[in-house]
C-alpha cells in the first residue's frame, strides 16, 4: 500500500486533557479550532453551516503494537466482542478521529465548536460543512448492542 503523509491544518484547544469515558460526555465542551493563519481564505463562508466535520488526529491513542483485532464495546464484558472496526474505540489502525459538531462561532482563523471529542492540542486534519442529506442516510442499521451504550 502506498504511504499516506498528511499535514495538520490547526489544532485544538480545550480544557480536556484526558480521554472521557462515557457516551455523550463530550456533548457540552465547548473548543477552540485554531486553524493555520494562512488558511484563513478557505473558511470563508463556513460560519453559515451550523454544524461541520472534524477530521483530527488522535494524538493519545494507544500505539503500543498492532490494535487488537476485536474487542468488547467501551471494554463492557456484557456487550459482543466484535471487529475493532465495527466499535469507535481509540484504538484504530490510523489514529483518525471524525466528529459532527456545532459551530458557535467563527472568530478568523478560530473556530469555536460544541461536542467535539478532541483533547487539547490535537492536530486538526481537515474541516467540512455538515450538510444533510447528504451526510445523513435515509436508513440506519445498528446491532442491538448499541442501545446498551446509552444504558
Amino acid at each position: 500500500m502506498t504511504e499516506i503523509l498528511l499535514k495538520p491544518i490547526g489544532k485544538v484547544i480545550s480544557e480536556i486533557t484526558e480521554p472521557q469515558r462515557g457516551m455523550g460526555e463530550w456533548n457540552d465542551v465547548v473548543s477552540e479550532i485554531v486553524i493555520d493563519e494562512d488558511l484563513n481564505e478557505h473558511l470563508e463562508g463556513l460560519e453559515e453551516f451550523s454544524h461541520i466535520l472534524v477530521v483530527f488526529w488522535m494524538h493519545k491513542s494507544p500505539v503500543e503494537g498492532s490494535p487488537p483485532s476485536k474487542i468488547h464495546p467501551k471494554g463492557r464484558a456484557d456487550l459482543p466482542l466484535v471487529g475493532l472496526l465495527a466499535t469507535r474505540a481509540p484504538y484504530r489502525p490510523n489514529s483518525l478521529g471524525v466528529s459532527t459538531v456545532k459551530l458557535i462561532e467563527r472568530r478568523g482563523n478560530i473556530l469555536i465548536v460544541k461536542g467535539l471529542d478532541a483533547l487539547n492540542g490535537t492536530p486538526v486534519i481537515d474541516i467540512k460543512p455538515y450538510m444533510p442529506p447528504i451526510d445523513d442516510p435515509t436508513e440506519v442499521r445498528m446491532p442491538d448492542w448499541v442501545k446498551k451504550l446509552r444504558t
